[in-house]
């Protein structure tokens, strides 16, 4: 796997969707490779292949058989040294993105909620606040020079980190890693700006009609701690999602669907995109409920309240803190047991958390350190949502079938 630091943050003005949209560059062909060879060459080797576009990342992967790997290293530094930018490979894929928005996000119920809903509403500057997917308008109007510059200026080795996992020799793995990445020409990475603003410090709320959406929704975020900086103080929102919203025993599932029937469901999380440990500040701790045909939101967000008032008050029910550790605990360690998994985790942990961080190491750590939050520390984080810190989007079903 190869991670590039840059994502939908690093995006300019007028260039929405642009990290989208260069990650589908990346697949059409590079410097030593026509078009779809990349596509062959893995799957030939009885191998997949894939890549991703998040806030603060882009990832790129291979997943083959062992004795594959040289190619998969050769494939890797091949785009990254030069990838194919032609106006023929652009505007193709511009059409691709556009396709894929209309069928994620335009043309199904609930299409980007809340994960594309909510930004705008809890952020004001551009970075965390615009489309990721990106516009028609800005989609179309990008040019070969946009996507060279962004090339230029993002995907450089230093601005990389490449993982590998499985069984291989780690001396002969080096050898072949020196070997196809070891010419490419040394660019500085970019500086990374800091995308912190200030809190809210009035509740915020927005609506709109989704003519697909057959139920009303509400989704709710509120600003949690830098997950970097101070992950000690991030920790405890982590533990308090799931004791919001994971699992039958969990409060807002108990209150909201089980007794007082205003919502269908309900679902909680930390980051826009449910990525709690490959994310850098800011982000948010996010709330979701769907709600039956008559629901009321000002009910259910009542109910919300109520229930961190009273998880603040009365504290965590006995046994409640272990039972939701072990669940969390459980959790990474599932996402780390595939190869694949590792391999992407631990790239994006040590592109964010490396140098002077923890690095990697931190994947094999997070269950210690989820156990090691205290109940105190989840109380005090239940307190701090306040509703004046709070942001809300609602889902008006339109009746479109």
């Amino acid at each position: 796997a190869v991670v590039y630091d840059v994502g939908i943050r690093s995006e300019p003005e007028g260039r929405t969707g642009f990290a989208h949209l260069f990650e589908h560059l990346m697949f059409q062909g590079s410097e030593n490779l026509e078009k779809l060879a990349h596509f062959r060459y893995v799957q030939s080797s009885g191998g997949t292949f894939n890549g991703s576009t998040h806030l603060d990342y882009t990832d790129y992967y291979e997943m083959l058989p062992s004795n594959a790997l040289e190619r998969a290293l050769f494939l890797e530094a091949d785009r990254m040294r030069a990838p194919r930018i032609t106006e023929e490979n652009l505007l193709n894929q511009i059409e691709v993105v556009k396709q894929e928005i209309r069928v994620n996000v335009l043309n199904r119920p609930y299409g980007g909620f809340p994960w594309l809903k909510l930004p705008p509403v809890m952020f004001d500057t551009f970075p965390n606040a615009h489309d990721g997917y990106g516009s028609f308008e800005d989609l179309e109007s990008a040019t070969v020079e946009n996507a060279a510059d962004f090339f230029s200026t993002y995907y450089a080795a230093s601005n990389a980190v490449l993982a590998i996992a499985g069984d291989l020799d780690v001396a002969e793995a080096t050898r072949l890693v020196e070997r196809h990445f070891g010419d490419i020409e040394a660019r500085p990475a970019p500086p990374r700006p800091s995308f912190g603003e200030p809190d809210p410090t009035a509740e915020r709320r927005s609506e709109y009609t989704d003519s697909y959406a057959p139920l009303p929704a509400v989704a709710s975020c509120w600003r949690v701690p830098d997950p970097i900086g101070d992950l000690k103080a991030y920790l405890p929102y982590v533990v308090l999602a799931e004791v919001l919203t994971d699992g039958d025993a969990s409060r807002l599932q108990q209150r909201l669907v089980l007794e007082d029937r205003s919502a269908t469901s309900v679902g909680g999380y930390i980051g826009f995109m449910g990525e709690p440990f490959e994310v850098r500040d800011p982000t948010a701790l996010l709330l979701q409920a769907h709600l039956p045909p008559d629901g009321d939101v000002d009910k259910v967000l009542l109910a919300v309240d109520e229930e961190l008032d009273r998880l603040g008050s009365e504290g965590l029910d006995v046994g409640e803190l272990e039972r939701v550790a072990a669940r969390i605990g459980t959790h990474l360690l599932r996402d780390v047991d595939s190869v694949l998994g590792r391999t992407l985790q631990m790239a994006v942990v040590e592109q964010q958390r490396g140098g002077n961080g923890p690095g990697a190491n931190l994947v094999n750590d997070l269950p210690k350190l989820i156990g090691e939050v205290s109940a105190d520390e989840v109380v005090a984080a239940a307190a701090a949502l306040k509703p004046q810190r709070r942001a809300s989007v609602e889902v008006i079903p339109g009746g479109k079938q």
